[in-house]
């Protein structure tokens, strides 16, 4: 918010009064970061390393990468985690923040909307750098699914099933990704499996390239048999996927169901974190600008079909950015089951081997942290927009637990003026 401006001699300055409109500010992505992603359980690489140490190590490296921002510029610490107990609680932001060495006078708390936590830190305190509140906020999000599993210390309100306000099975990710094979039944399983077996290729062919590798922050890490390690690749992927390999795999939610652990993401764990800033702040300080946001919109669905939400949830932002989908792009969209980014795409028109939707692959290869997965989304997006100036617009876009989407429109600073606002199609 800009400042008054100066008053006629013999008065004073005062506040803008009550009622005045006041212009928004534009709200950047600065930059990102993120643990390598591990696989949960006692024999992952994170098992005996504290989901905390694990955002401190985020939150080190953004601001080693920011050499120009001081410390005391944060304004706020927004962390994200879906399970807010044990090494996750304590309002993690704010500890964080402090395990981390900024200076006391920052802020922080924590925040939940499940799978879209990281993504919801991010809208959130961008609302409040628009507003004039903020000029800097770190953002992001944590899940140890080895330390706290999904559901640990909940206490579902018994009435969701005994009033019938929602399917028994909208309790089971997995369970609403077999429910939505069933509301789609064009969306076989074979079409999973091979979007699972590109995800996967994808990703491999961006981690060859180093793509992956620049945006990781290694972590040390400590095992009571093997001693101390460093953490400095994801461990979720699986190379040499093919269709064949994953043909066989058992359908755990369902007998001859269609939703198998090759083509939905796995249990894991890890951190993300960007800085997010407004944008004449950011350049004052010489900081990179990866993309400008455009807006974004939350939208719910059935419960127990929660995979559909990426679809409203588009709609909705499109129309208040006052844009279409031909619009777009660039798409980064979570895939916590293959069925769901399926359904997205079908939705739109859009080929599932569109090599505009995840280039580098995503969470069904590298995996999908709960919480913490929306920073990810962004963060590649971000990347993504530099090797792509003739794309103007990009989207990151997810489902969410109980039955909700969440998208998020970015611009590209670096558009060259293309002939499609989306870019070449």
């Amino acid at each position: 918010m800009a400042a008054p401006a100066s008053a006629p001699a013999g008065t004073s300055s005062s506040p803008e009064p009550s009622g005045t409109q006041r212009a928004l500010r534009n709200v950047v992505f600065v930059d990102g970061v993120r643990t390598p992603f591990g696989k949960a359980g006692p024999k992952g690489m994170y098992a005996e390393t504290r989901a905390d140490d694990m955002v401190v190590k985020v939150i080190r490296e953004l601001m080693r990468r920011q050499p120009n921002l001081p410390p005391e510029r944060i304004d706020e610490v927004a962390v994200a985690a879906t399970t807010q107990i044990g090494d996750q609680g304590l309002t993690i932001g704010r500890t964080a923040a402090l395990l981390a060495g900024l200076p006391k006078s920052v802020p922080g708390f924590a925040i939940d909307r499940m799978c879209a936590g990281a993504m919801t830190s991010v809208t959130t305190t961008a609302g409040s750098i628009a507003f004039g509140a903020y000029d800097f906020v770190i953002a992001g999000g944590i899940e140890h699914m080895g330390n706290h599993p999904m559901g640990e210390g909940v206490d579902p309100n018994p009435r969701f099933v005994s009033d019938k306000l929602v399917d028994p099975s909208a309790m089971v990710m997995g369970s609403t990704a077999e429910n939505l094979h069933d509301r789609y039944p064009a969306i076989t399983k074979e079409r999973a499996d091979a979007y699972a077996a590109r995800s996967q290729q994808r990703y491999e062919a961006a981690a060859n390239a180093g793509r992956i590798a620049a945006d990781l922050a290694p972590v040390a890490t400590r095992s009571s048999e093997y001693g101390w390690g460093l953490a400095t690749a994801d461990e979720p992927p699986r190379p040499g996927t093919t269709v064949e390999t994953l043909y066989g795999l058992k359908t755990p939610f369902r007998p001859h169901g269609r939703v198998t652990p090759g083509n939905a993401a796995g249990l894991n764990d890890g951190a993300t974190g960007c800085l997010i800033a407004e944008e004449d702040s950011a350049r004052e300080l010489g900081l990179s600008v990866g993309m400008r946001l455009v807006g974004y919109s939350f939208a719910g669905v059935e419960p127990e079909v929660m995979g559909a939400g990426p679809v409203p949830a588009t709609e909705k932002a499109l129309h208040r950015a006052g844009l279409s989908i031909e619009d777009i792009g660039l798409f980064e969209i979570n895939e916590a089951f293959a069925v769901q980014v399926l359904a997205f795409l079908d939705h739109f028109g859009i080929a599932e081997d569109d090599p505009r939707v995840n280039p580098w692959g995503g969470a069904i290869a590298c995996g999908h942290p709960l919480a913490s997965s929306g920073v990810r989304l962004m963060t590649q997006l971000s990347r993504h927009f530099a090797e792509n100036p003739d794309v103007r617009y990009g989207i990151t876009t997810m489902c969410i637990g109980f039955g909700m989407g969440g998208t998020v429109i970015w611009e590209n600073p670096h558009y060259n003026g293309g002939t499609h606002k989306g870019g070449t199609q």
